[in-house]
Order: C-alpha cells, then structure tokens, then sequence
C-alpha cells in the first residue's frame, strides 16, 4: 500500500495482495519509521456512506464504506474518491507503470493504457 499526500489531497494505492487483504480484514495498515517515532496509515472498512479520513496519535485511518469496499474489491472497479470536503480522499488500485522503474510491480494491477501503446 502507498500513500500520496499532496497539499490537501490523500490518495492511497494498493496492489492486488494488499485489496485481498483488506476484503478478508477489512483492514489494511503498514508504518513508516523516522527514528524512533512512527506514523501508520491504514485503511479500514465501516458502515457509514462516504469516504473520510481521520488523523490521530500519528496515526491515519482512511474509512472505506462497507458498499464501496465490496464493489472496489470484487469488480474492475478502480477506485473512489471524494471531494466533498477540505481533504481531497482517493483510493485506487495501483497499475504497473508505462515507464520502467527500478521497484517491483509485480503485485500491481495490469495498466489498461499498456494496450494502447
């Protein structure tokens, strides 16, 4: 799973482990470590109807609803977003990149513009 945080947008993208993950838990979370403090970003399901975000104890929780978890993690589905709000939220299934890059995209999802080249 990577996090994006750009000015007062937050965007997550996860490959195709961590969406089988998160449809079994309902909850997917990983850390980064800057010495000896941590922040953790995870996203989780609940029954409300939008998507929100939450910050606490260095800690951000983006909250997925339960109907939009199932579609996203069951069909073609990309993602969601909203922009309802101060915080720009988006979840999405991360492609393969169309350049070549030096990480492992083995576990992402096949870019459907890779065709179009």
């Amino acid at each position: 799973m990577k996090i994006r945080i750009k000015g007062n947008s937050l965007r997550y993208r996860l490959t195709k482990s961590d969406i089988e993950h998160f449809s079994k838990d309902g909850y997917i979370e990983e850390a980064i470590y800057f010495g000896t403090l941590k922040l953790i970003y995870a996203l989780q399901s609940y029954q409300e109807d939008e998507l929100t975000a939450d910050f606490n104890d260095q800690k951000i929780v983006l909250y997925v609803p339960e109907h939009m978890a199932n579609e996203w993690t069951t069909t073609d589905r990309v993602g969601f977003e909203n922009n309802n709000g101060a915080l720009y939220l988006l979840i999405e299934k991360d492609f393969k990149c169309l350049d070549n890059v030096a990480e492992d995209q083995s576990d992402n999802y096949p870019n459907p513009l890779s065709s179009t080249l």
